[in-house]
């Protein structure tokens, strides 16, 4: 399928989209919001794909929302319409691993969209920021949400409330991004990563996920009560009598 906001690739059992607004800096309007969506959903049931990157240009993930789409926009109608929530969170609600892939400008909607990926892999070009107050608003796709809960209160209530942004090193520092990769190895990185993950058991790669995503969302206690009972189940699996198997014999497993 071919959209006119974003590029979706295959590389093997790896899903690759490219944000591609070039002339507003990957803007994200509504167009390339559903597009996202739906291209997210496709590689999400596509029993081939085993993860997904997502990333943008060398200039920006994306530097926003698109401030031009919206500012007219009146309440109720952002309250009625429920502004930002269905398409925004498919991100957040896939099934399958996704890495972000960020090089640039990753502000506003594009720091929020690359927080709801499950990890991030930053150029050394790499800005973050949520600069919403200096238009007058705040974060409206879980940025207040996520960057407090990855890097802590201090650090994003002062991010919220002065606009600054982040360097890519400062943002590993405090844990927004696993790693920083030189900008001219950011895709190839985040494809052989990807592709790594994909070479796993699908239904580890899967519940590990849905675990620590529970681990982020819950108390100590019952995410670890949460974590033995599917490590438990763990065992009724194919994979994990493969995974075993080979551990014993000294061989590479091969996943089913």
């Amino acid at each position: 399928m071919t959209y006119d906001t974003i590029k979706a690739e295959l590389h093997g059992n790896v899903g690759l989209i490219t944000l591609n607004r070039p002339d507003s800096l990957n803007a994200l309007s509504s167009q390339l919001i559903s597009e996202l969506a739906e291209a997210l959903k496709r590689m999400d049931k596509n029993k081939e794909i085993g993860a997904m990157v997502l990333t943008g240009s060398d200039k920006a993930f994306a530097a926003g929302a698109d401030i031009k789409e919206m500012q007219d926009k009146k309440w109720p109608e952002t309250f009625n319409e429920d502004f930002i929530t269905d398409e925004w969170e498919q991100v957040a609600n896939c099934r399958k691993p996704i890495i972000a892939a960020v090089a640039g400008f990753a502000l506003g909607g594009g720091c929020e969209i690359a927080m709801m990926c499950d990890f991030i892999l930053a150029a050394e070009s790499a800005k973050f920021g949520q600069p919403e107050i200096k238009i007058g608003v705040w974060p409206g796709a879980g940025g207040s949400q996520r960057l407090t809960r990855l890097v802590g209160k201090s650090k994003s209530m002062e991010m919220c409330l002065t606009g600054r942004m982040m360097g890519s090193e400062e943002a590993e520092r405090v844990g927004l991004v696993s790693r920083i990769v030189p900008d001219a190895d950011l895709i190839e990185d985040a494809i052989n990563t990807a592709k790594q993950i994909a070479s796993m058991s699908r239904p580890a790669t899967l519940m590990i996920k849905d675990i620590i995503n529970r681990a982020y969302e819950t108390t100590l206690s019952e995410g670890i009560r949460y974590e033995r009972r599917m490590f438990q189940a763990s065992f009724g699996t194919p994979d994990q009598r493969e995974g075993m198997a080979a551990f014993v014999e000294k061989r590479k497993p091969k996943f089913s």
